[in-house]
């Protein structure tokens, strides 16, 4: 009774592929869930996505898709969440390799369907970036969503789009993307983010994180990502849509340019072309910018008088909830001490803490 479940953009996706399988499926964990190993530069200080050669310990599932087990690593000075989801988690984590386009995608799909003669074949974005047209000013990260939508449209076999958390992302509002919505399947519950309760205490998914919370019943304003993103948490944030295929397809640009490419860099040539720019281009000069920065302390007295400085500001915004990821960039720490701050901030404060956001109160206390 093996599943497929095909995590569109990486990162949280995969994380909330395990929440969606538990909460449809049922909680055996028999689901392969194909990803990307695409963690931002937090995680991953080599900008794009990681290919099998990058890991050690992959096991080959077939002639072009390697899983992703526990005891794999990333060679560094890649990194990976990948290996920590597969020792947590009863899925089996398979390696999307984008090295060579939507075609290559497409084969590493057809491969794993005949292999498994899956049950269901589910694509899951989580935000509803998949359903960009590619000139949305807040647009960010769409190659990933497109090439993975370009690949599931060339199957020969039917495959479900869902779209958790519509506007979750940041990037495009709810509004955005509603009309491309089908109907709801599903409300994520706070019973349904148990499965994932542990993963979201390291993950550092903010899209998924704010899925889990708004399941759980937070709502209000979360300010997210580098840009500070202000992203709602309302009644429509946990819910699970259908997306016709076809239309997601008709409506995505990038998704319709990239169908036929065979390499990484023909894919990010067509997103230079449709969107103005590619994200890895945005990461490599990212991580040539973080190289240069000094390394800064994490001096707990100074964190909490500067945690109070930001706070402020972002009430004043109409912000009640973040990222420790968001806090990690604006506190100017960086990925390797995210745990350390979070820990800091819990112990300082610990009715702050909305798991997995962090609160900020509409007074000072």
């Amino acid at each position: 009774m093996t599943r497929l479940i095909v995590a569109a953009g990486g990162g949280g996706d995969a994380v909330a592929a395990a929440m969606l399988d538990a909460a449809l499926y049922g909680d055996d964990g028999q689901a392969v869930i194909l990803t990307y190993a695409w963690d931002r530069l937090l995680v991953d200080p080599v900008p794009g996505p990681r290919a099998p050669s990058d890991f050690t310990g992959l096991r080959q599932l077939t002639k072009t898709v390697w899983s992703v087990p526990a005891a794999a690593r990333p060679i560094v000075p890649a990194g990976s969440t990948l290996p920590r989801l597969a020792a947590e988690l009863p899925h089996t984590f398979a390696l999307i390799d984008p090295h060579h386009g939507a075609e290559g995608v497409a084969r590493q799909l057809e491969e794993l369907i005949a292999l498994l003669a899956p049950t269901s074949v589910d694509l899951l974005d989580v935000g509803g970036d998949i359903l960009a047209r590619g000139d949305e000013p807040t647009l960010k990260s769409p190659l990933g969503d497109a090439l993975t939508l370009a690949a599931c449209c060339q199957v020969n076999a039917p495959v479900r789009l869902l779209v958790a958390g519509p506007g979750l992302d940041g990037e495009l509002s709810a509004e955005d993307v509603r009309s491309a919505l089908g109907h709801l399947i599903h409300t994520f519950s706070p019973k349904d983010t148990e499965p994932v309760s542990d993963v979201l205490e390291w993950h550092p998914s903010e899209a998924t994180g704010m899925l889990a919370a708004a399941a759980r019943g937070t709502r209000g304003v979360c300010e997210v990502r580098d840009a500070g993103l202000l992203v709602p948490l309302t009644d429509d944030s946990p819910g699970l849509h259908e997306v016709d295929m076809d239309d997601a397809l008709h409506r995505n640009e990038l998704a319709r340019a990239v169908l036929s490419t065979t390499s990484l860099d023909e894919a990010e040539a067509h997103s230079r072309e449709v969107c103005g720019y590619s994200e890895i281009d945005y990461e490599r000069n990212k991580a040539a910018w973080l190289k240069d920065q000094p390394a800064v302390k994490l001096d707990p007295d100074a964190v909490l008088s500067e945690l109070n400085a930001f706070e402020d500001e972002a009430r004043r915004r109409g912000v009640t909830h973040t990222t420790f990821r968001h806090l990690t960039e604006v506190l100017n720490l960086n990925g390797t001490q995210r745990d350390d701050l979070r820990q800091l901030l819990i112990s300082a404060r610990p009715e702050r803490y909305c798991p997995p956001l962090w609160t900020i109160p509409a007074e000072t206390e």
